[in-house]
């Protein structure tokens, strides 16, 4: 399979590297950025065929073509007409409100778990120092070098480490033929499929394309110290689950809108509220293109350049990109640093506080849960 490409690579002189991937490949189906796919018209000619051949006879010659490729074949879905496609919406959208809560809420738990244990395992903690120190030291182990390794590590380059690795198995998946029929139907978001609210956060960790993924994992990769030392790790994991799914409604509204129906993956919308993070918090850090570092420019320039391609591209109606998943993603990092972090995550505490009662009293009403 022959494939296209070209890659933008973007560095923050201080250390942090963004890079913003095209990527075109010779697919059966042209492909879109975030890796959408559309399928071609079937000819006049063919279904003529098939209509005096009868249904009997195009299965089979179907099943002896042979599979050579290991690109996954596309089932064309029947675009819903336009007043019943908006009501499909309704899902998607309830989906996309419920998933963002429970995110946040999921994140304020764990960092209360998170600051209870580390007190409680203060005295294991120095334990565990003092019984490292007595035991001989073995040379050459390789758990020990994984856990220096580990430890080297930023904390926010820990945080995305488990997200890298799903990516990595999914991608995997996609090579197993036996699973292709499943990694379509959850794996890939399209408003026209009749699975609609699974795949808008499973296909922000699904990759087809090897460059694809290895390009937005280190994009996620440069920039996840800065964006885990402004949030947080729970936090931040929080607006990235949540900025997967918010990505891939505005990539639904967008496709229902103009009837261009077709497949995405990706996890470019997420990334993109990560990028967009980053240069809204620190927008005087600088960037540079990592081929020629002789050209630098601010990171709110750099940003304002996105919005601004994705957005020509959204009203040009380019098919190269999903630039309505990119466009949702940066305009959600933009909107949650100027006012989302302190209308949801600063009165995070009655919350907690609930969540505190609950498991002090062993739940509501409970008297003799004791404390933890």
């Amino acid at each position: 399979m022959a494939w296209r490409s070209c890659t933008v690579l973007l560095r923050l002189t201080g250390g942090d590297v963004s890079r913003s991937s095209v990527r075109g490949g010779r697919w059966p189906h042209s492909l879109q950025q975030r890796c959408g796919f559309r399928k071609a018209g079937r000819k006049p000619e063919s279904r003529r065929v098939e209509e005096e051949l009868g249904p009997a006879h195009s299965q089979p010659s179907e099943a002896a073509a042979p599979r050579r490729t290991s690109a996954p074949h596309w089932e064309q879905q029947a675009p819903p007409s336009s007043p019943r496609a908006f009501s499909r919406l309704l899902r998607p959208l309830v989906f996309t409100v419920g998933f963002t809560g429970c995110s946040f809420g999921s994140a304020a738990i764990w960092q209360y778990e998170t600051l209870k244990s580390r007190v409680q395992s203060y005295f294991n903690e120095i334990r565990a120092d003092w019984l490292e120190k007595l035991r001989p030291q073995k040379q050459g182990d390789f758990r020990k070098e994984i856990n220096q390794w580990w430890q080297s590590l930023s904390e926010g380059q820990r945080t995305v480490t488990g997200i890298i690795a799903a990516n990595a198995l999914v991608f995997l998946c996609w090579r197993v033929p036996s699973l292709q029929r499943s990694m379509i139907r959850y794996f890939a978001a399209d408003p026209a499929s009749k699975t609609l609210c699974a795949p808008m956060l499973l296909s922000t960790f699904s990759h087809f394309s090897f460059f694809h993924m290895a390009a937005n994992m280190y994009v996620l990769w440069s920039f996840s110290t800065s964006a885990v030392s402004m949030l947080g790790r729970e936090q931040f994991l929080a607006v990235y689950l949540s900025a997967g799914v918010i990505s891939t409604f505005a990539s639904y509204v967008c496709k229902t809108a103009t009837g261009r129906f077709g497949p995405s993956l990706g996890a470019s919308g997420a990334i993109m509220t990560v990028l967009a993070t980053v240069c809204t918090k620190m927008p005087e850090a600088k960037l540079s293109i990592i081929f020629l570092p002789m050209f630098t420019f601010s990171a709110a320039n750099a940003l304002k350049g996105i919005i601004a391609m994705d957005t020509a591209g959204l009203v040009l109606g380019w098919k190269f990109f999903d630039h309505a998943a990119h466009l949702g993603g940066a305009l959600f990092g933009v909107w949650y640093i100027m006012f989302g972090h302190e209308l949801i995550w600063k009165n995070r505490e009655p919350f907690v506080k609930l969540w505190h009662k609950l498991r002090t009293r062993g739940g509501p009403g409970g008297e003799g849960g004791g404390a933890v």
